[in-house]
């Protein structure tokens, strides 16, 4: 087994992580939404109702930036604001049926592409990158 140095090791990570998204993006663009919505339309999906900086936050982008793709999405009928009961003059985002629909669409498309190529690994190759993605998973989660 060839010996790595953690540089090595990240810099195959980082042009693997390049290629799979570049794969994903193709799968993304039947939807019709750009990267960003559909990257704060998942925010909303996945960890429920968020207030404006809390997106903002979480997609590491401006409150302004946020701003207007959220209104992008109300546009698209994929996210609705309501008021926020913990604090009166605030305003929570929340996802729509709609929205909900497109991203749960766009991941069954997502993990169809990499179900087909997966299927083609030999069974020791896919328990090896279950592994390596286990790892990457906890590696991710950490400060």
């Amino acid at each position: 087994m060839p010996k790595s140095n953690p540089l090595e090791v990240a810099d195959r990570l980082h042009s693997a992580a390049i290629r799979l998204l570049r794969r994903l993006r193709v799968a993304d663009d039947e939807t019709g939404l750009s990267a960003p919505k559909l990257s704060a339309l998942s925010v909303l999906v996945f960890a429920g109702p968020q207030s404006l900086k809390e997106l903002a936050r979480a997609e590491q982008v401006t409150p302004p930036t946020m701003s207007k793709l959220v209104a992008d999405l109300e546009t698209e009928g994929l996210a609705i604001k309501h008021a926020d009961h913990k604090d009166k003059r605030g305003v929570r985002i929340e996802v729509t049926a709609k929205g909900r629909a497109l991203m749960e669409e766009g991941r069954r498309r997502r993990l169809a592409l990499w179900r087909k190529k997966l299927a083609r690994l030999p069974k020791a190759d896919l328990a090896l990158l279950d592994d390596a993605t286990r790892l990457m998973l906890r590696i991710a989660a950490e400060d």
